[in-house]
Order: C-alpha cells, then structure tokens, then sequence
C-alpha cells in the first residue's frame, strides 16, 4: 500500500476568546474573509471581537451568546472551503441558473432542542455573496417538534446550495448536544444537580459544542487546561502522591481553583485538608456517593463521574452531589435531524 500524496493546504486561524489580545496574523480568519484582524497593529493589540467580516448585528448576537463571532467566522470559513476544495460547487453551477434567486427554511425533522442557529446563520453569510436576507422564527435553547421552521433565507440559489451541507453539519452537530443535554437536565430537574461538560470536545469546535450544551440547560466544566487545575491518577503518580501533587499546582498556581479525582472514600479527608475547591467522585455508586457527601459537608463542592446514566441520575442528585460529569454529551450524541427545504417560485 503507497501513502497518500501530501496536500499543501493553507489553513486558517483559528482565533481565541473575545477577550484575548493576539499578535497580528494569529487570530482572526485568514485572507479571505475581509476581517480587519490581520491589521491591528503592534504586537499584541487589542482586537475587537466585532471587527470581523460578519454582519455587525449577527456578530453581536453571537457575542451575546458566549460566542467569539471571529471564531465563528474562522469556523464558517473552514467548513466551506473544507466542502469546495478549491474548485466550485459543479452541480449547483450546471443545474441552477445563474442570478437565480430562492428561499429555503431550515426545518426541525425531529423533536429537540435547537443550537446553532446564529453559526449556521454565519456560514450561509460567508458564502452568499448577493442579497442575503434571514427570518429567525426560534431562538437557540427552544425546543422544537418535527416540522417547525427554525430559520428562512432568501439569498442567490447557487450560494445558498453551496453552504447548505456545512451549515447544516454544524446545526445538526449543536442541536444534537443540546437535545441530549437538555435529557439530563430534565432528568435532573427540582434538584440542585447540574450536568455539565467534560473537555472530550471536537478539535476546534470545543467553544460551539460547549455552547450547545448551555442552551440544552447544562453547565460548562473548564474551557481549557489553563482555566483550573483537575489532579488526576496520573498526575498523583507523576508528583509523587496527592499531597504532592496539590502542593505544587498551589504553590505555582495559587489563585487558580484545584479540583481532585479521588476513587475511594479514604482519600477525601486528606484531599479536604488539601483546601481542594471540587472534589471528583470517580465511579462511585449513588449510596457511596452519598456518605462522600455526608464526609465533606458543605466544605467542598462535589462531581460525579463514570457509571452515570439518564436512569440514575435522579439517584445521583439525591445523593447531594453538586454536578455529573458527562463526557458523552459532546462526543457522542447522536445529530438532531434537520434539513433545508428550498420553497418553490411562484410563476
């Protein structure tokens, strides 16, 4: 068997959160978007995350939502140029007219609940280079039933045909998390439980698919390995113990928040002297869960992991412990079934 030829693909860059100030030329969405990213000037000038190719109001709705509109644009970007390979759409080009133009409704095939509306919003606008014009009947976080209209856009037939699969792809993708998370959520519901996210994201979709998981009614763990300090197995062995461990991410780290696996009941007493902020109750039964939450007390806050289900949940929340970690919710829920459905001219 021969290895594949390498491609020499020019990639785009992706760019950090609104708040983050970068170097010219590492943020934002490359050359092709018109962003004005590429030319703030001088070393680590501020960039404005409202400066992007994006329609301004678009952009502010995405900023609203937790969202980096110029990495939604990098994103959109990639998708496209990821489905056209360098070439053209060749069957929107030889079966729709040139300047033709069409209204297509993004419509629920299922039940669920919606995410992505405003991204798959934004790639349609990165590919619509002629009249481009939206109706939004629900918001992200709705639930919705088969057959309802999510999103209208009246635009050039070729471009709307030509981003459809990639603004789709994202939608379905975000939808899908939301519709599972908001199982949990429901699940958990009259309970002080929270379901949240773990970092087993798609590479360079972890902020969308986060995103989704807060309109499904779930809460986000840390966006990154910067955000807080998780002590794991393997870096009890690495440090020389659990003691250890913490000692030094304190010393080194001292305003960062600390959050400790533990796989036994004896190892929380040692972890509370620690002055651990979250405690990680790796597989525990809800009856082992509930004397970790009886030892602690009130002294740290308490999570859950492995061995979780939608059936056990409710026995997990009675226990009393504060969040379920499932990792599931972005790596493995199935998409929310959604499709385009162009509407036909009348003559």
């Amino acid at each position: 068997m021969t290895s594949p030829e390498p491609v020499d693909l020019s990639l785009l860059q992706i760019g950090g959160p609104a708040t983050t100030a970068e170097p010219p030329g590492q943020g934002g969405c490359g050359d092709g978007c018109g962003c004005a990213a590429g030319e703030a000037e001088g070393e680590g000038a501020d960039l404005d995350p409202l400066e992007c190719g994006l329609d301004p109001d678009l952009a502010q709705l995405l900023l609203d939502s937790g969202l980096d509109p110029v990495q939604v644009e990098d994103i959109a970007h990639l998708a496209v140029e990821e489905d056209l390979d360098r070439g053209v759409d060749v069957t929107s080009v030889a079966t729709v007219p040139e300047g033709s133009f069409a209204t297509g409704d993004f419509t629920a095939r299922e039940a669920g609940t919606v995410a992505g509306l405003r991204v798959a919003e934004a790639v349609l606008s990165v590919v619509c280079t002629d009249e481009f014009e939206v109706e939004r009947h629900v918001l992200d976080g709705d639930r919705v039933e088969a057959g309802d209209k999510l999103l209208t856009v009246r635009t050039n037939t070729r471009d709307l045909l030509t981003g459809e699969r990639s603004a789709l792809n994202l939608l379905c993708r975000l939808s899908g998390i939301a519709t599972a998370t908001r199982a949990w959520s429901d699940a958990l519901e009259g309970t002080k439980t929270r379901v949240r996210d773990t970092r087993k994201t798609t590479p360079g979709l972890r902020a969308l698919e986060k995103f989704a998981v807060r309109c499904g009614g779930g809460v986000n763990h840390r966006m990154s390995l910067s955000d807080a300090a998780l002590i794991k197995d393997n870096h009890v062995i690495a440090a020389g113990g659990v003691g250890e461990a913490f000692a030094r991410v304190r010393a080194e780290f001292p305003d960062i928040p600390i959050e400790v696996e533990v796989d036994r009941l004896d190892q929380i007493t040692p972890v509370l002297n620690q002055g651990a902020d979250l405690i990680l109750l790796d597989n525990f039964g809800p009856e082992q869960t509930a004397e970790a939450v009886a030892l602690v007390a009130g002294q740290a806050k308490l999570e859950s992991s492995g061995r979780l289900t939608l059936e056990n949940a409710p026995a997990y929340a009675a226990a009393g412990v504060d969040f379920l970690a499932v990792g599931s919710l972005t790596h493995s829920s199935p998409i929310l079934d959604i499709g385009l459905d162009l509407r036909e001219e009348s003559a």
